[in-house]
This record gives structure tokens, sequence and C-alpha cells, in this order.
């Protein structure tokens, strides 16, 4: 039989997808991996240089794909920070969901530490990307090294947000996964709740005010 001439990326990613499901393991060599699915092993290299650069692009494509959808939606676009991220969780997850069979296969044996797994490096990578360009209001410093720490925090402290939830979903065994919706839910409204930086201004704006009335009246 001659070998597939036209190998697109998305078609080794699927067919490494099944092989990992099927035989609960990853191909032994490119070479038996190549032979296996009727492909040059030349054809391989020209989309990825390892299995663990599939692994570690399948995320990136799972946040690539989740962005491209909602951003075809007219709504998406006008939705504040809040309601933009919790449509991100949603889409993302609905996107886990239909892969979750290898995604469990993948994650499972390190769902009690994710933060360090480097298969999940370019999904951070996007997200905390995506995460600032959010513009989540924070406190206005006015001191460009707090602000970066600021910033830095925030896209730390929602990526932890993120694979707690992924943990959450690999645990969840109720219909349709409904208990991580409700996760997402509270977690994401929770976390934007304590954000919210009104109530913190007014008591900086009267504590200034206080500051001003004391010195003047001195």
């Amino acid at each position: 039989m001659a070998k597939k001439k036209s190998i697109s990326k998305n078609d080794i990613v699927t067919w490494y997808m099944d092989y990992v499901l099927e035989h609960d393991e990853n191909p032994k060599t490119v070479f038996a991996f190549a032979k296996i699915k009727n492909f040059e092993e030349v054809h391989f290299y020209k989309h990825f240089t390892s299995f663990e650069a599939i692994e570690k692009g399948i995320f990136e494509v799972f946040f690539i794909n989740s962005l491209k959808v909602l951003e075809k939606n007219e709504d998406y676009v006008i939705f504040d920070a809040r309601n933009k991220l919790l449509s991100f969780y949603y889409t993302f997850f609905e996107n886990l969901t239909a892969n979750r069979s290898y995604v469990k296969h993948i994650l499972d044996k390190y769902k009690n530490d994710l933060k360090g797994l480097q298969i999940l490096s370019g999904l951070k990578s996007h997200f905390t990307s995506y995460v600032g360009q959010l513009e989540i209001q924070m406190l206005d410093i006015k001191q460009e090294q707090i602000e970066k720490l600021q910033d830095r925090a925030l896209k730390e402290s929602a990526w932890l947000q993120l694979l707690m939830t992924m943990k959450f979903w690999l645990n969840d065994t109720s219909p349709s996964f409904e208990k991580t919706d409700i996760f997402i839910e509270k977690s994401v409204n929770t976390t934007f709740d304590v954000l919210d930086i009104a109530p913190v201004k007014s008591v900086i704006d009267l504590g200034k005010f206080l500051f001003k009335e004391r010195f003047s009246m001195n």
C-alpha cells in the first residue's frame, strides 16, 4: 500500500490520541508510529519534534479552539472581563469534555500536582496572556514595580484557579459534569468579588480626605 503523502498537523494529533487510547501507552518510537499509520516519518517532524511536543500542543489547541469559538460570538465581544472569563471557562471545559478520555489518561496520574506539569506549559502561556488582555481592573498604585507585581500575581492566581478547576473536573462524577459548571460559576464570581476594587478605592479616598483635613486643621 502506498504511503500517505498529504499529512496535516491535525492528522498526526488525531492518530496519536487514538493510538494512546487504544493501546493505553505512547507509541514506542516515531518510526513505529509512522509505520502503523502508513506515512513517512519525515512528515511527523514537519510538525512536531517528539510525542511530548504533541501532548503539549494538544492542550494549546484546546485553548486556541475555545477562543476562536468565543470570538465569533458578537455578545462575547461586548462582555465585561468577568463574563468573558466565565464564557471562556465553559467553552474550554466543553472542549476538554469532548476529549475527556484522552485528557484523563494524560492527567489522571498528575492530578494531585498539575502546577509544574510541563505539558501544560503552553496552555499556561496562552491562558495568562489572555487574562492579561481582559483588562481586569486593579488598584492604580502608580508605581511601576508594584503594578508589575500586581499583574504577575493576577496571572498566577488565575492560572492556579484554572488548574484547580481542571482537577475538580477530573474527579467530577455528576451528570453532564454539572458540578463543574457550578464550581466554575462560584469560583470565578468569588475571584471577581474579591478583586472588586470599588470599596477599596472608597476607603483609600476617605483616608486621603481625612489625612488632608487633619493637616489643614493643624
